[in-house]
């Protein structure tokens, strides 16, 4: 049996020249939480399994990826690393890998030109392509012309269909999430990270229906993110919605859950997880 990943995410800004990790609730009303360098180091430290970089603001800013950050960071810390934000070229790929990178995500880039994926895997392999999509709930009722042609998924509020955003939740696309990660699967894609813009910082738990449907009309690996409040929640996106990984950020920023905590309490529940506490 695979072993669930436990991953750690820094959402960064350049607000500071050595970069800042950020969070915040829904993609607004964001605070600071640290250094990202201090906290890779700590969480490496702490057992685990990734680390998730995600620059906030480079798409929206339309810049290029904190690449100085990310060297120094990957100076102490040697598990994989994700880097996301800012990734528009198969060129940003080749370079993100040289700076100590394992794996790079792309959200808006990819949605606006697909064939980035295809390319992409062919020169740096699939296993480092990772589609990043940030989706919002869309109640059917509220708008059933734009509900047609979409997957539609029954939840306890009423049936829904989920809206990719991109350029950090700035922008919604009118295009649907589930069918958009079978596309990016086709084109090369090697896992998903997926996040419920929802759920995103307000510690209700992820959205396991969205995390459900997008796992169960792929084959590659699906991060579940967006609404992690405790070690619970965790476990019912590993055993309810059957993610690969999950990603969290408040709990591990602010010490409420430290990494050791929350697969002490996984082994626990007899969930397969590399251990490290």
């Amino acid at each position: 049996m695979l072993t669930k990943r436990i991953i750690p995410c820094l959402d960064c800004d350049l607000q500071v020249p050595e970069g800042r990790v950020v969070k915040g609730v829904e993609f607004k009303q964001i605070r600071y939480a640290g250094n990202p360098v201090e906290l890779a180091t700590k969480y490496y430290e702490d057992g685990a399994d990734e680390i998730v970089i995600l620059d906030i603001t480079a798409s929206h800013e339309r810049r290029g990826t904190m690449v100085d950050v990310i060297e120094r960071l990957t100076e102490n810390v040697f598990i994989p690393i994700c880097v996301g934000g800012g990734i528009r070229k198969v060129e940003d790929y080749t370079r993100m890998l040289k700076a100590g990178a394992d794996k790079c995500s792309t959200n808006t880039a990819a949605i606006h030109n697909p064939q980035l994926l295809t390319d992409a895997s062919k020169v740096v392999g699939s296993q480092a392509v990772v589609i990043g999509i940030d989706a919002k709930r869309r109640y059917v009722e509220e708008d059933p012309e734009q509900a047609k042609g979409k997957t539609i998924v029954d939840t306890d509020d009423g049936e829904v269909w989920f809206d990719c955003s991109i350029y950090g939740g700035r922008e919604f696309t009118g295009m649907d999430a589930i069918a958009w990660a079978q596309e990016c699967q086709d084109r090369g894609a090697g896992e998903v990270l997926l996040t419920s813009m929802d759920g995103d910082g307000t510690k209700d738990g992820y959205d396991l229906i969205l995390t459900k449907a997008i796992n169960d009309n792929v084959d590659i690996p699906v991060i579940a993110s967006g609404g992690v409040g405790n070690p619970h929640h965790i476990l019912e996106a590993f055993e309810i919605a059957d993610a690969s990984a999950a990603l969290a950020a408040s709990i591990f920023h602010f010490d409420e859950y430290p990494v050791p905590v929350v697969k002490k309490y996984l082994k626990e529940n007899g969930v397969p997880i590399r251990e490290t506490f």
